[in-house]
């Protein structure tokens, strides 16, 4: 079996060069990002060196509760990222978002590990933890995305909100709308991405498996998969989030809480904004 050729801690310096291009656009357009890129390029770097290191010891213990123990803590970094990258109350919506985390990775990771894999140990380090991480990286964006378009479409639409109220919906109806939105802004890019994946450029689980010694055939049947597994955590994580996080976004008489759900909102300029056309239900 043909093995993977190593990168040399020379050559990897060489590689950290091509940042070279992005900044010196950045610095000729004047965008303030160089610092960000530089800054978010060296925590890259020490996270995963320290990551490297501490899966090596991880994949050696295999233990089911440091296993566990490792993921929940994935999860709960992820859930607080994704907070705070949708400019929602920490404090408010911070457990919503971790629940739907961890609801849906274990739907999913169960039905991949156990029914298709048909793992012996369900907390095998090797199995469990990357495809968790994958997982996960994946909920992060589409929550973002998600929770930004259906709170923002909230808060700009609040009169068409209040129509609905008043024409008889209910709450969990009047959302609706903006819940059909904030899916199809999540999961368009997701479903464009999959209908061309092999067309464009092999995906990085494939490219990996392949480059790791693991034949085409092999690498695709777990590509596929883990497409699958990704869109289906992703939706399960989005949907789950928003209507758990709706328990704080409304009060008892089903008006949205703006300065409650938004960091820095103080609902002062609300329902000014009438929009031009009233969507049906």
């Amino acid at each position: 079996m043909e093995t993977t050729l190593d990168i040399t801690w020379y050559n990897l310096a060489l590689g950290y060069l091509l940042l070279v291009i992005p900044i010196a656009v950045f610095r000729h357009y004047s965008t303030g990002l160089i610092r960000e890129t530089l800054w978010a390029a060296l925590r890259m770097t020490v996270q995963l060196l320290l990551v490297g290191v501490y899966l090596e010891y991880l994949f050696r213990w295999n233990s089911g509760w440091v296993n566990l123990a490792w993921v929940l803590l994935m999860i709960g970094v992820a859930a607080g990222t994704t907070v705070k990258r949708s400019g929602l109350n920490m404090k408010r919506f911070l457990w919503p978002v971790s629940l739907a985390l961890l609801v849906s990775l274990g739907i999913v990771n169960g039905w991949f590990l156990v029914v298709v894999l048909r793992l012996d140990f369900f907390f095998e380090s090797r199995y469990f933890i990357p495809i968790t991480g994958m997982l996960l990286g994946n909920c992060l964006k589409t929550n973002v995305m998600g929770l930004n378009t259906y709170f923002r479409g909230l808060q700009k639409e609040q009169l068409t909100y209040r129509w609905f109220l008043s024409n008889g919906a209910s709450r969990s109806e009047a959302v609706v709308p903006f819940l059909r939105t904030a899916l199809q802004d999540a999961f368009n890019p997701n479903i464009a991405t999959m209908a061309v994946m092999g067309l464009i450029a092999l995906p990085g689980m494939m490219t990996g498996q392949i480059l790791g010694g693991s034949s085409p055939a092999v690498a695709i049947k777990y590509q596929i998969m883990l497409m699958i597994t990704i869109f289906v955590s992703s939706m399960i994580s989005v949907l789950l989030t928003i209507l758990l996080a709706n328990r704080f976004a409304f009060d008892g008489f089903d008006r949205f809480r703006l300065k409650d759900v938004i960091v820095g909102e103080k609902g002062r300029k609300r329902g000014k904004k009438s929009p031009s056309k009233l969507p049906a239900l």
